[in-house]
């Protein structure tokens, strides 16, 4: 058994040819595509978060209207960029999100990607302390807001309060028990898989790793999860790590499908340059029923992983993308033993 959900990037544009041609379009189908792919039987809806572009950002609200208007599907994010953040902000944020969610929020976090301006996190307010980097920064800013999300107390209580407070320090609220555990590190590379596992949060990749090694991708990630749970045992965490991966996966059973995908079927990895340094990329899984679960059974890190994020198209629209959803449900997860 494998969880499947989607990850949506939540582009949106004006042009004619998008579905999706405003924020509020992208917002308000995020949360049908989540209710969508609910009654379809998938197990979770996240999405991504980008500063300074067309896309969702703020990702707190919709995490919280979404799980309003859904009770089983698990909601999260891939990833919030941790270099933009407030950690005490953000754990309230968290804490109200995942109780209106009734503890269904799966949060992926990191140092973040490439955006669209340069040192965005400088407008927000943050920089980095002297002698340190942005990654530092972002890795701080992740080691405040685990602490604080876990309920103990840390603020010394004000002796003339305007309303009675419980005794000793005081802890931020909402708390939300078990959040802490629900927290995923997206790594782009072996050794910050390892690093993830030391710090107990599970362990999210994507369709992209900052390193290059000369084997397939697949391989690549393989050896990343491997690094991870090694990582996890000797650290002596009590509970199972969870790990995830990104794919897009286009099953092609309509006409349409062929229209918008079928020139992928030869998709092959790449490698490039991603922050100055080379990167693999993952290939595109499009193509006849048949033909994806041969090619998806030899993929080693989806094997090794407990959970798989489809990538979705967005501006596609609600109904497309839910299609697509529903069409690995039904035609690849039985075949491979997903479900």
């Amino acid at each position: 058994m494998k969880k499947i959900g989607f990850l949506s990037f939540g582009h949106w544009t004006p042009s004619p040819h998008s579905q999706t041609r405003s924020a509020a379009d992208a917002l308000l189908q995020s949360i049908d595509l989540a209710v969508a792919a609910e009654e379809l039987g998938a197990d979770g809806a996240y999405f991504r978060v980008h500063h300074f572009a067309r896309q969702l950002a703020s990702p707190f609200p919709l995490l919280a209207a979404a799980g309003a208007r859904t009770s089983r599907i698990e909601l999260g994010t891939g990833v919030i960029d941790m270099r933009y953040e407030n950690p005490l902000y953000m754990a309230e944020d968290a804490g109200a999100a995942d109780l209106i969610a009734g503890g269904r929020l799966q949060l992926g976090i990191s140092r973040g990607s490439p955006e669209q301006v340069i040192d965005g996190f400088r407008y927000f307010g943050y920089s980095p302390a002297e002698g340190a980097d942005h990654a530092a920064m972002a890795r701080e800013h992740t080691e405040v807001f685990l602490q604080v999300i876990t309920g103990e107390g840390f603020a010394e209580p004000n002796p003339r309060p305007m309303f009675p407070n419980p005794p000793g320090l005081l802890p931020l609220e909402p708390h939300s028990p078990g959040l802490r555990d629900r927290i995923w590190w997206g790594a782009g590379s072996r050794a910050t898989a390892e690093w993830t596992a030391q710090q107990g949060m599970n362990l999210m990749s994507s369709t992209l790793l900052t390193e290059d090694t000369g084997v397939p991708f697949h391989q690549l990630q393989a050896e990343q999860i491997q690094r991870f749970r090694d990582a996890w045992k000797a650290a002596g965490h009590e509970r199972e790590p969870r790990v995830s991966v990104s794919r897009s996966v286009f099953p092609v059973v309509t006409d349409t499908d062929r229209a918008y995908f079928g020139r992928e079927a030869g998709s092959r990895d790449q490698v490039g340059f991603l922050d100055g340094g080379t990167a693999r990329f993952g290939k595109t899984y499009a193509g006849e029923p048949e033909e994806l679960v041969a090619s998806l059974a030899q993929d080693e890190a989806i094997a090794a992983a407990d959970t798989l994020l489809l990538t979705v198209p967005n501006q596609l629209g609600v109904d497309y993308n839910a299609h697509v959803i529903d069409s690995v449900l039904r035609h690849l997860a039985p075949e491979l033993g997903w479900r």
